[in-house]
């Protein structure tokens, strides 16, 4: 064993971690390690353990620090861990806060130079001479940046008992079979996983062992999965502006659309993408599509949405379909972009000015996203109106493992539209009436052969036969039917998920919050004897089923990653009579929610 190799400090390895720690790699942005960490992540998740990856980076393009956590856990738990176990430092400007974050017992494996093994005695460090390593294994010099990462996958693949194998296949998976990267890179593991057994004492404190829970799983994000959901609901409009995080929805649908969105017949494209000069005339064209027939999309975040919102209320109010995906990100202003945050809770649900309430759906894990982007453009055309798909960062952009999405069956839902044969036989059609007595108006679509699909629509007051009226009784009936028709949404949107243990205390929570509380459950059970009850809420507007729960229930903790208790804002608004048995459970650092965050909350409410 070389003596520069040795693992310093003096703490004490206690029990091995079989398939449960995490790993945080710190790095430099726009050095390549996104690579390696995906790398390295993919590779557990081949060898059969649960896994998810979460990249923290900067809003720059290069240069600042970013790093790259990765959770194992055999158990499922896939929210981030609180703690971290193995630390791998590359970057010396945050080497040293780095180390004083680890708690004690941390392995640190880290660049040579940096000295980290003279700042704290109760860690384990793994000293790695990185440079000398890439010098031998690249023969390329102006690659020895990039490739540098990859030398501490083989270092920390070795000494976590990764199979070889599986990295050599997660590197050609990543490459896409650019032969000449793929050997480059492959080599360079192979260097560090040479280098750490000869060299690096062998841990006992994290290791892999191969398990089955993956199999038959892809990793995908929650970006990719609504793009795909979009794409299988037939829309054929987009108009977007690119915003972090929501670039990449557009872009994955734009992608797919081009492969597979092509008319058999002639090649030419069903779908069209327009990149707008900005967020308000994206959702102008959404709107104007929608109007004409299309099922049209724009994908944003908070800053777009506060520069839609007029054009939202306009939707709202001639009853226009649209579908909005915002991919929440933290706020106020430009905030800080590239971190998550359920901040966008109250503006989606009220968007506009004046009396507004619009269908959200939360969706919580890839299937969702999925399943809900598919379902948005059907809620979108039966209530004529712009639904949002709420997601955020950690949802949207993060490394998620699921189940392949199953091919949707059945047909599109249209809602009620007026064909050529219904408009001949009507005498006395209002574009505004409410003829069923739900809500919902019947529509038809310019172009509509006999030449009346064609009609006028204004965002001025209007009466049900979309005169202009600045009458009080028309403007009170026309709001007032607006919010019968959210009422009526109650019946369609999707259901919560509820587990009612029998305990009377609660827990409420949506979207990514949802794999910290479900671990945050079953560690207050396990450790306090501490039962909880548990809604997951997926759609506003509340229906029968949240009614129920916060009925039953003595005191509801409702989890949410913003500062202002934006959901239980809007749970005292609908149901003032709860407002004594709700508490806040709230996380709003820029990271993504973890299960102690939780634990630590309620645990102080009971005490």
């Amino acid at each position: 064993m070389s003596s520069s190799a040795a693992a310093s400090g003096t703490a004490e390895e206690t029990k091995t971690l079989v398939n449960d720690f995490s790993v945080e790699i710190a790095t430099v942005n726009g050095s390549g390690s996104q690579t390696a960490n995906s790398v390295l992540m993919r590779t557990i998740f081949q060898m059969g353990v649960p896994v998810s990856g979460k990249n923290l980076f900067p809003s720059n393009i290069a240069g600042l620090p970013t790093w790259f956590q990765i959770r194992a856990n055999a158990k499922g738990y896939v929210a981030r861990k609180h703690d971290i176990d193995l630390m791998i430092c590359m970057n010396p400007e945050t080497a040293k806060e780095d180390v004083a974050k680890l708690p004690s017992g941390a392995l640190v494996i880290y660049d040579e130079p940096l000295k980290l093994n003279e700042l704290r005695q109760d860690l384990v460090f793994y000293p790695v001479p990185f440079q000398k390593l890439v010098t031998a294994s690249c023969p390329e010099p102006k690659l020895h940046k990039l490739v540098k990462n990859m030398i501490y996958v083989g270092v920390a693949g070795q000494s976590l008992g990764l199979d070889m194998e599986e990295v050599k296949k997660a590197i050609s998976k990543q490459l896409n079979g650019k032969a000449k990267a793929i050997e480059i890179n492959q080599a360079a593991v192979q260097a560090g996983f040479e280098w750490s057994a000869a060299n690096m004492p062998a841990q006992t404190r994290l290791k892999i062992v191969r398990d089955d829970k993956t199999k038959g799983q892809i990793i995908i994000d929650g970006n990719a999965a609504c793009a795909l959901g979009a794409m299988f609901a037939g829309v054929q409009v987009l108009a977007w502006y690119p915003i972090t995080p929501a670039s990449s929805l557009s872009e994955s649908l734009i992608d797919y659309a081009d492969e597979y969105r092509k008319d058999p017949a002639t090649g030419k494209s069903t779908f069209a993408h327009v990149q707008m000069e900005d967020e308000l005339a994206s959702a102008g064209a959404v709107l104007g599509a929608g109007w004409a027939g299309a099922r049209s999309m724009t994908t944003t975040s908070g800053p777009g949405i506060s520069l839609m919102s007029e054009m939202i209320g306009l939707g709202y109010f001639t009853e226009i379909p649209g579908v909005f995906f915002n991919v929440a990100r933290t706020g106020p202003s430009t905030g800080l972009p590239t971190r998550t945050m359920q901040g966008d809770v109250e503006i989606c649900a009220k968007c506009s000015h004046g009396d507004t309430f619009h269908i959200n759906l939360y969706p919580g894990n890839m299937q969702e996203c999925f399943d809900f982007a598919y379902m948005s453009f059907d809620l979108a055309e039966r209530f004529q109106t712009p639904i949002f798909v709420v997601t955020d960062l950690d949802l949207g952009m993060q490394n998620w493992a699921s189940q392949p999405f199953k091919y949707p069956e059945g047909k599109f839902d249209r809602g009620k539209v007026l064909g050529q044969k219904e408009l001949e036989e009507i005498k006395d059609w209002g574009r505004y009436k409410d003829v069923d007595g739900d809500g919902i108006p019947y529509r038809t679509l310019p172009g509509t052969p006999g030449g009346k699909g064609a009609y006028f629509t204004r965002g001025s007051g209007h009466n049900p036969m979309a005169q202009y009226s600045e009458k009080p009784e028309d403007y009170k009936q026309l709001v007032d039917r607006l919010r019968a028709k959210y009422d009526t949404a109650k019946a369609w949107v999707p259901k919560p998920i509820v587990e009612d243990t029998g305990s009377k205390r609660g827990i409420l929570a949506f979207g990514s919050s949802d794999p910290a509380v479900k671990e945050a459950r079953d560690r207050m059970k396990a450790e306090a004897g501490m039962d909880t009850s548990y809604l997951r809420l997926r759609a506003l507007p509340f229906t029968a089923e949240v009614d129920a729960f916060l009925t039953s229930m003595d005191a509801i903790y409702v989890v949410e990653q913003n500062r202002d208790a934006q959901m239980l804002a809007l749970l005292r608004e609908f149901y003032p009579q709860f407002a004594m048995k709700f508490k806040s459970v709230l996380h709003y650092n820029g990271q993504a929610l973890d299960a102690q965050t939780i634990l630590d909350q309620i645990t102080a409410f009971e005490k």
